[in-house]
């Protein structure tokens, strides 16, 4: 295994292009939700994020946000904030135009938080773009068209809520309802919700949290019922390529949880193959990782969808520019802004019903941190470090 390169170091004095990073700083917010977001590892009932801003030496501000998601896969807010001052002396006084080579260059300090890697690679890009004058999805490629279309996610709850939820979200325009599974009580959750919308289109999520024979008798009992499972997200433990295997002889896959890196979507393509599908997540591989692992799905045939952990719309719009930008993914998972009751933030991209409207976007990823309290009930400044 090659080590990453060590840190550069500042750049020397008097060198000072417009494009050097010279200033990292790190806020906080606990982002109230308006229901807890239950999934198979848990049931969070706040978001906990933290915000980079990385200055450049000509004074643009570039922000990046860590939504790290312990239910999912362990990694806690605390690692984040230590990450992100960990890289501090990596990135300042280094020329941010280099951002691959930075992406690098954190390898280290971010070792233990994927999400920290994200939010700094995001930093980068979103001051480069907004210092370049091009909106980010431009900066991402920007294929056509500029709108995408955006499932919902029906949490674990029970039945008759699942039912509500379905219809509340029909009404809005959702045609894709995207429903938690792997806590039990899952086919009375699902047949509830699909009796709530039943032209709607379901896409199922256990987060890992099933056996391949437990998946394969959900599908088989909502087959019974007459419902159809469109896609069937990370039925069992990530490593479990057995199982996958065996779950995707019954339905579409989406792989979560087991493709983190591209050399995982390299042994996925191998293992499971088209028509499955990749779930891209900024949040747990970082942007230049993520580039890569759409590279090798489109290689070898692989599906693509984008998603991400319970992230505000700063995360949300950065995904939804790299999506729309990238272009070709089938699926989009771009909701959880919905669930949130608070934000520190406004701009980002504008939401109808289940359409995203990248158009607004001049500018970076469109978001921008508003003044603590203005408009929010985040809580503010658990911790700031600069």
């Amino acid at each position: 295994m090659v080590s990453p390169p060590p840190p550069r170091p500042p750049a020397a004095a008097g060198i000072n292009h417009a494009s050097t990073i010279i200033d990292l700083s790190t806020e906080t917010f606990e982002l109230e939700l308006n229901e807890p977001f239950g999934i198979a590892g848990g049931s969070p009932d706040l978001a906990r994020i933290a915000v980079v801003k990385l200055r450049l030496a000509d004074g643009t501000l570039g922000l990046g946000e860590a939504a790290p998601l312990t239910a999912y896969n362990g990694e806690t807010l605390e690692q984040a904030v230590a990450a992100l001052s960990a890289a501090r002396s990596v990135l300042v006084g280094a020329d941010a135009r280099a951002w691959r080579q930075r992406a690098l260059e954190l390898a280290g300090p971010t070792a233990r938080s994927a999400s920290a890697r994200c939010a700094l690679e995001t930093a980068l890009v979103d001051a480069l773009a907004r210092q370049s004058g091009w909106s980010l999805r431009d900066w991402f490629g920007g294929s056509a068209p500029g709108t995408l279309e955006s499932d919902v996610t029906i949490p674990i709850m029970d039945g008759p809520s699942a039912r509500r939820a379905a219809e509340r979200w029909w009404a809005r325009g959702f045609r894709q309802l995207k429903i938690k599974v792997g806590s039990g009580q899952d086919a009375e959750r699902v047949l509830a919700a699909h009796a709530g919308a039943p032209e709607a289109k379901l896409l199922l999520d256990a987060n890992a949290a099933l056996s391949a024979e437990q998946a394969c008798d959900l599908i088989d009992r909502l087959a019974s019922e007459g419902v159809e499972v469109a896609l069937f997200e990370q039925p069992v433990a990530a490593g479990d390529w057995l199982g996958l295997e065996q779950v995707s002889r019954r339905a579409r896959i989406a792989l979560d949880e087991s493709v983190v890196s591209a050399r995982d979507a390299w042994v996925a393509a191998r293992r499971i193959g088209p028509p499955h599908v990749i779930n891209v997540k900024l949040m747990k591989s970082g942007i230049a990782e993520a580039l890569d692992i759409v590279a090798v799905a489109r290689a070898t045939g692989m599906s693509l969808m984008i998603g991400g952990m319970l992230e505000s719309t700063l995360a949300m719009s950065t995904s939804a520019c790299f999506a729309s930008g990238q272009g070709g993914f089938e699926f989009v998972d771009l909701d959880t802004p919905l669930f949130l009751a608070s934000s520190p933030f406004s701009g980002g991209f504008a939401q109808h019903g289940a359409t995203l409207d990248l158009s607004v976007l001049h500018l970076g990823h469109g978001v921008c941190l508003r003044g603590a309290g203005e408009g929010s009930r985040a809580h503010v400044g658990l911790t700031e470090q600069s």
